[in-house]
């Protein structure tokens, strides 16, 4: 995979978009790639988190424009693009069974910030510049962006970042919320890999079906979410971490999780 490497650290996956000389911009290969690496997380059952990070000056500068013919014809579909490709993407990402995290560095524009945003938990280096760069060219955030977006930051401050256009700086972007947490640069990834190998380290069932309730929580009701907490609590409690959780802090010990299954 060129435009996508994948490496472990223990149960921990680390995909990188390998695009640099492009600031990893999105064309169909890379789409082929990175849906090959999820799979690898989807079906390898000792993969327990997966960080998704880019390669160089930035994470992802979104869309190639020079991978779609974009001269004013009549006959091009935007949606198609979205429809085969990104909107996959982002779904795949929320459904897989174990946590994911966004390691930002350098440049999110456009669809590649929207994907990071589709992660569990996004961090970023301090020089990371965050970007909706779609009024530019007439368009609307994509792969998500429109959802999102607005969950994070509020309704003001996602209508200005889209109509604007403006770069916000990684500082900003923490403070809003966009982030979780910031680190130097250099010291990026390993502090991802950290994380992701604190979450490795936990009930991966527990962390899939919390994942599951704030999904569900976007769009339900108060009485909707407390019927959906009801239901996804008793499945948590069937699973054998559960039992095991609560035997390893009564005895006093470190407790040994199944992980996926």
């Amino acid at each position: 995979m060129d435009t996508v490497r994948s490496a472990r650290r223990g149960a921990v996956l680390i995909v990188t978009l390998n695009r640099p000389e492009t600031l990893n911009a999105f064309n169909e290969e890379m789409h082929r790639d990175l849906a090959d690496a999820i799979a690898i997380a989807e079906t390898d059952t000792t993969v327990r988190a997966m960080i998704l990070t880019g390669e160089g000056r930035a994470f992802s500068s979104g869309q190639d424009l020079s991978d779609r013919r974009a001269g004013g014809a009549a006959d091009l579909d935007l949606g198609d693009t979205l429809g085969r490709l990104y909107n996959p993407l982002v779904r795949r990402i929320r459904a897989l069974p174990l946590p994911v995290i966004a390691a930002v560095n350098g440049v999110a524009a456009g669809a590649g910030l929207n994907v990071a945003l589709a992660c569990d938990i996004v961090v970023a280096g301090r020089s990371a510049v965050f970007l909706e760069p779609f009024a530019n060219l007439g368009l609307v955030p994509d792969a998500g962006g429109t959802f999102t977006l607005p969950r994070l930051v509020g309704r003001t401050r996602a209508r200005a970042m889209a109509m604007l256009a403006e770069k916000i700086d990684a500082e900003t972007a923490e403070r809003w919320g966009l982030v979780y947490r910031l680190y130097d640069d250099a010291a990026l990834v390993d502090e991802a890999v950290r994380m992701a190998e604190r979450l490795a380290a936990l009930p991966t069932n527990g962390l899939a079906l919390m994942k599951r309730a704030f999904d569900l929580a976007e769009t339900a009701s108060l009485d909707e979410q407390l019927d959906n907490e009801r239901d996804i609590q008793r499945e948590a409690g069937r699973h054998p971490d559960y039992q095991e959780g609560v035997a390893a802090f009564i005895e006093k010990r470190k407790p040994h999780f199944i992980g996926r299954g």
